[in-house]
């Protein structure tokens, strides 16, 4: 790992913690598999246990910015869920993968996960919007040699985004207001 790269994924890492202050968060290195870990070499997920910031768990990314960064600017992607568990760690590695090998996601993007969220949810896509569910205390990571931007990755349904493409983004958001989802409830029925 490059010093420029340790530095950008250790402030990642930093940012997190002292955002999610009195959470338990532990780093784990992403076992990608061979031939991916080139796209995101020196990839991390943070695991944030529910706290007094948020009742719910926190994956995020820590080493996508180091990967594709430009002009000091780069995203992570932060996952939500109401459980503990290795398909959400692996989750989110699988959107550093897609992010980096050359989808390049932003917000308002989106990424088909190409089975269920979690068994037996119709949630087989992501989202890439705002961390609404965190605010822009944790979307904006200052670096040293930039800053990162974290950006949510929220589960949703096939027709939601052929909604979103046919409406807009901002008309899927309002379903989701108007319908008051619970965006970590992996059962939760498709708004359109």
């Amino acid at each position: 790992m490059s010093d420029a790269r340790l530095l950008a994924a250790e402030a990642v890492e930093s940012h997190v913690r002292a955002f999610f202050d009195g959470h338990s968060v532990e780093v784990l290195v992403s076992g990608l598999g061979p031939g991916r870990r080139e796209a995101v070499p020196d990839l991390r997920v943070v695991v944030v246990g529910p706290g007094p910031r948020s009742d719910s768990w926190a994956y995020v990314t820590a080493g996508c910015w180091a990967a594709m960064e430009r002009n000091g600017q780069g995203l992570e992607f932060v996952v939500t869920a109401h459980v503990r568990d290795q398909r959400l760690i692996d989750l989110a590695a699988m959107i550093a993968y897609y992010h980096c090998e050359g989808h390049q996601l932003d917000l308002e993007h989106s990424m088909p996960i190409g089975e269920p969220w979690v068994p037996g949810s119709v949630c087989d896509h992501l989202l890439i919007s705002l961390p609404y569910l965190h605010g822009p205390d944790l979307e904006y990571c200052p670096l040293p040699s930039g800053h990162a931007r974290i950006l949510w990755a929220l589960p949703v349904t096939a027709a939601e985004i052929e909604f979103r493409r046919r409406e807009g983004h901002e008309a899927l958001e309002q379903l989701f207001d108007e319908a008051e989802i619970i965006p970590t409830d992996p059962f939760r029925a498709s708004v359109v």
